[in-house]
C-alpha cells in the first residue's frame, strides 16, 4: 500500500475512532480527537507495519479503553 493511500484510510479509521470516542465517553469532538492522538494506540495505528489498521473501529476502542485503565496495551491474536 502506497503511503497516500495509508495516510487517506487512517484518515477514516481516526474519524470513526474519534467518533466512538464521543458516544461512549459522552465528550466533545475536539476532547476525543486529543485523546485519540495523544495515545499509545493511535502512535501505533501510524505505522502502517503494525498492521493495526486493519482492526475493527471497536476492536481498536477497546485497545484505547485497555490504555486509559492500565496504561499499558496487549494486542490480540488475529
Amino acid at each position: 500500500m502506497g503511503q497516500e493511500q495509508f495516510n487517506a484510510m487512517l484518515s477514516v479509521i481516526s474519524a470513526d475512532i474519534a467518533k466512538m470516542i464521543v458516544q461512549k465517553k459522552n465528550i466533545s469532538e475536539k476532547e476525543a480527537i486529543k485523546l485519540l492522538y495523544t495515545s499509545k494506540v493511535y502512535a501505533a495505528l501510524e505505522q502502517e507495519d503494525t498492521k493495526l489498521w486493519q482492526y475493527s473501529t471497536p476492536m481498536l476502542y477497546s485497545l484505547l479503553e485497555q490504555e486509559w485503565e492500565s496504561g499499558t496495551i496487549r494486542y490480540p491474536d488475529v
